[in-house]
């Protein structure tokens, strides 16, 4: 097998600057300072902060990684947040130039980082089409041989002459996949924007990069928190911890198994709060997202299928929208989304939805009694239905989790685990059947 992608001692270091920090008391009379000497020498040139007066670190998001891919491999590159996954693509793709190291591959890329990466608000579809695909490397001929296929699968023939601008998120990612599973390049880099998609087009995207996978032999590089598509895709991971390759194995289950098990630390996580300026908008800024019992307590340790959870999400909305949605996707510990969930489901039993106005807090019960035993994640969702993501499903999403335990159903002959990530229990009854054996 011919190597596609070498990489060689990679590295990849920012320069942080900090400002230096200060108690309130210190703070206060530095500002009360400041403002006296202004009102004495108004006239006087203020100098900038001066460099000396602020702290650098050096932060290397990648160090001393190397790792080859053959031609026609599919390897899903794996980690939690901040291991160096999305700088790993970014420097593939050419976005970023490397600090130290050498990356040598073999053939045209074409990548998926972001969406609509490259497209331009005021132009229509069919205009993104030539200007994306042109930016990816097509030529002409190339578009107009593919461009019926890329319309057909991206589902936007319709607004086919209309501006992306008025796009929904879905559409434009559907739109950005389509061009560059099209284009004839010898290595497809994926990041984990497939996330914004409904499940049917996922559906579809996994069949496609199956397809040139298998079919035209590609190389594929998949990034992804979802552990279930990772697994159905790819015959490899890459497992990277801190910038560095923790495991490289073609043993994708036995991946995907260390991945979940290092994660224990994190998953005992049931309450993020906005640190302060994340996420912020006009429709729904997140304040607060975690699991409490029924009296407002935080949930600690283990809970088991008969205690009652309640999902809130607080938070802060300046400029009422009927299409607001805010919810949650639910996943089990392999990555597999069980659903989602949003509070125009149902909210107080009524047809009607109350307009969420300036600092609302949504609290929801969590549907223990038809969920499996072990691992849950809980990733907060915020959108505009039919128009935009505000917070789309991804590594950015901020996300709590819950570990069940204890026993399934109360039944004595129910001894045993269940597959799957949903165990209802559903009341079996015996129906008398009478002489003859007709109903």
């Amino acid at each position: 097998m011919s190597t596609a992608i070498k990489i060689e001692n990679l590295g990849k270091r920012y320069l942080l600057t900090h400002q230096p920090s200060h108690t309130l008391r210190e703070a206060l009379s530095l500002r009360g300072g400041l403002a006296v000497h202004r009102l004495l020498h108004p006239f006087e040139r203020r100098a900038s902060s001066s460099p000396a007066t602020l702290a650098k670190e050096e932060f290397w998001a990648l160090r001393n990684l190397s790792f080859s891919v053959g031609e026609g491999e599919r390897v899903g590159i794996i980690g939690h947040n901040g291991a160096g996954k999305s700088t790993l693509l970014k420097l593939l793709s050419r976005i970023t130039e490397p600090t130290e190291g050498r990356i040598s591959l073999r053939g045209r890329v074409s990548s998926l980082l972001e969406v609509g990466t490259g497209f331009h608000p005021e132009l229509t579809g069919r205009e993104n089409i030539y200007l994306n695909a042109a930016i990816l490397g097509m030529t002409r001929a190339e578009i107009r041989r593919n461009f019926d296929a890329i319309v057909d699968f991206a589902g936007v023939e319709k607004f086919l002459d209309t501006p992306v601008k008025r796009y929904s998120s879905g559409m434009y990612i559907r739109l950005a996949f389509a061009i560059a599973a099209h284009l004839n390049s010898e290595i497809l880099i994926i990041d984990e924007v497939l996330a914004v998609g409904d499940m049917e087009f996922q559906k579809k995207c996994m069949g496609k990069m199956d397809e040139v996978s298998h079919r035209e032999g590609r190389t594929i590089l998949f990034v992804s928190h979802n552990m279930g598509a990772v697994s159905q895709l790819c015959s490899r991971v890459i497992y990277l911890e801190k910038g560095h390759v923790l495991l490289d194995t073609c043993n994708v289950s036995e991946g995907i198994r260390q991945y979940i098990n290092t994660s224990r630390a994190e998953k005992s996580v049931t309450e993020w709060r906005n640190p302060g300026g994340l996420f912020e908008n006009p429709w729904f800024k997140p304040l607060r997202f975690g699991l409490y019992d029924g009296e407002g307590r935080r949930i600690s340790g283990t809970v088991e299928r008969r205690d009652k959870v309640w999902l809130e999400i607080e938070g802060m909305t300046e400029t009422p929208d009927p299409a607001l949605g805010v919810g949650y996707a639910l996943y089990a510990g392999d990555g597999t989304l069980i659903c989602q969930s949003y509070q125009t489901d149902q909210m107080g039993g009524t047809d009607e939805l109350p307009e969420l106005s300036r600092r609302t807090c949504l609290r929801a019960p969590v549907p223990l009694s038809l969920l499996n035993l072990g691992d849950l994640k809980f990733e907060l969702l915020v959108l505009l239905h039919g128009r935009q993501w505000i917070i789309p499903s991804g590594s950015t999403a901020p996300s709590v989790f819950l570990r069940l335990d204890g026993i399934l159903n109360a039944s004595h002959y129910s001894l045993t685990k269940r597959p799957g990530p949903v165990v209802p229990d559903i009341p079996w009854a015996l129906k008398n059947v009478p002489e003859g054996g007709e109903r």
